[in-house]
């Protein structure tokens, strides 16, 4: 077993841990406040959200509803949580309450923003976005800047997403998500060495995916190099067999 594992596995029993000890504190000193054990229970939530915990995650923002629902935060996790069971609905409401009860959130803002891109609603989405970025205590405006970017190649405006993404690498160079966009466009428009960089520059940061993998071995084709075009087939039918790239590929042997 992993330290990773390990770790998180700790890091569960310590906040079951805690919160019994408050529960049982509750009963001996008086009852936590609502917004406390709300806040309590978001957290919790988020964690279990991070660490794909689902169902459990579910339970404790649901708690946190219920403790206080005008906690913003509370309702924009809950549409992180809904967003990734594809409850689509469910999530667009969640998001919509967390910006109406906290409007100046710029993470808000671009969770929502980012979620109408994604499902085609680009004027709205991209108005959101712009409102994120332009708030002067947002200090981590590459967000928007890449879901900018994105939605911007969602209808083929290629060059201004290319804008985007380069603005948000200015402000934080080793953004793995901007990076990767930009890998895909240096090879779409054939500058093969740069989408090389990019890709390095990614691998440096983050861990590979299908789609990066992808854009490797395309980009080494280009370039002539056929030892890094069969590392990098290699390591894309290991690490993702099932995967739409992986099927691509061997489709292109075939």
């Amino acid at each position: 077993m992993s330290f990773n594992i390990c770790f998180k596995g700790l890091l569960i029993v310590l906040i079951a841990l805690f919160v019994t000890a408050c529960a049982n504190n509750n009963s001996s000193k008086g009852s936590m406040s609502d917004e406390k054990m709300a806040e309590l229970n978001m957290q919790m939530g988020g964690r279990y959200l991070e660490m794909g915990m689902l169902k459990t995650a579910m339970e404790k923002l649901q708690n946190a509803e219920e403790l206080d629902p005008n906690n913003a935060e509370v309702h924009n996790l809950l549409g992180v949580l809904y967003e990734r069971l594809k409850k689509f609905q469910q999530a667009s409401e969640q998001y919509q309450l967390a910006n109406k009860l906290d409007f100046d959130n710029a993470g808000i803002k671009n969770n929502y923003g980012r979620f109408l891109c994604d499902r085609g609603d680009y004027q709205s989405g991209r108005a959101l976005l712009l409102e994120a970025l332009a708030m002067p205590l947002n200090n981590r405006k590459w967000f928007a800047n890449t879901n900018i970017g994105r939605c911007e190649i969602r209808q083929g405006k290629q060059v201004i997403a290319e804008q985007y993404f380069r603005q948000a690498l200015q402000t934080n160079k080793s953004y793995a998500p901007a990076l990767a966009e930009m890998q895909k466009i240096s090879y779409r428009v054939g500058k093969y060495m740069s989408a090389r960089a990019f890709s390095e520059r990614y691998l440096s940061v983050a861990k590979h995916t299908s789609e990066t993998l992808w854009y490797a071995v395309q980009t080494e084709r280009a370039l002539g190099n056929k030892a890094l075009v069969n590392q990098y087939r290699e390591t894309l039918f290991t690490l993702f067999p099932l995967s739409n790239e992986a099927k691509q590929l061997k489709t292109a042997v075939q």
